[in-house]
């Protein structure tokens, strides 16, 4: 599911976070990743995987960028306005799954995005789909996301995969990291709870 963590405090659940502004330009992992492609040489549409895509705004950039995407989420009214707004003027680009990510199986890719979702991957599936990840990209591929860090607390988060910066090293070992932010803020959600933000931006290309 697309787990933006600020959504849990909301009244009216995920319907009422994707009615938000903050849910509507692409992230910006995703846009570095693309930047990157689009820098390259390839032949035909590119394969993506959309990790947790909720209402689709990272799917729909895909789309407007000749993409092939497929789109996983185990929301339902967010699988709902993702095939809405993407209508059928995709050219049968856009293939949507209803259902827990942990549990998909996916064709090799170009691009594995997952936007504020891993972080939401209990601990003790996390290394089994980021295995999954790995080997689903294809050699020169990205993965452009969100790491949860180890001192990311309140606005209503549970307990799920949050990774020190050591731990994040280790994943990314063997990668090209072509993008890394590392976020530690105190902040407030979009609707007025206070938590402390510790992210890992990344944009990496397996070699």
């Amino acid at each position: 599911m697309s787990r933006d963590e600020d959504a849990l405090t909301v009244p009216g659940g995920w319907s009422a976070y994707y009615d938000t502004p903050i849910t509507t330009a692409p992230h910006p992992t995703l846009t570095v990743a693309l930047d990157a492609f689009d820098a390259e040489t390839a032949t035909g549409p590119l394969v993506a995987v959309d990790l947790g895509c909720g209402q689709g705004r990272d799917s729909l950039e895909l789309l407007r960028r000749g993409w092939r995407v497929l789109a996983i989420d185990s929301d339902p009214d967010g699988v709902a306005r993702l095939r809405r707004q993407a209508g059928r003027d995709h050219g049968g680009r856009l293939e949507v799954r209803l259902g827990r990510f942990e549990d998909e199986r996916w064709p090799a890719a170009d691009l594995v995005n997952a936007s504020l979702t891993l972080g939401w991957c209990a601990a003790d599936e996390f290394a089994r789909l980021w295995d999954r990840v790995v080997r689903s990209l294809r050699p020169g591929g990205r993965f452009a996301g969100q790491l949860f860090g180890d001192r990311d607390r309140g606005g209503g988060f549970p307990t799920t995969t949050r990774l020190s910066r050591r731990e994040v090293d280790v994943l990314l070992a063997g990668w090209d990291v072509e993008f890394f932010r590392e976020e530690s803020v105190d902040s407030m959600t979009p609707f007025g709870v206070p938590k402390h933000r510790h992210l890992y931006d990344v944009v990496a290309r397996r070699r």
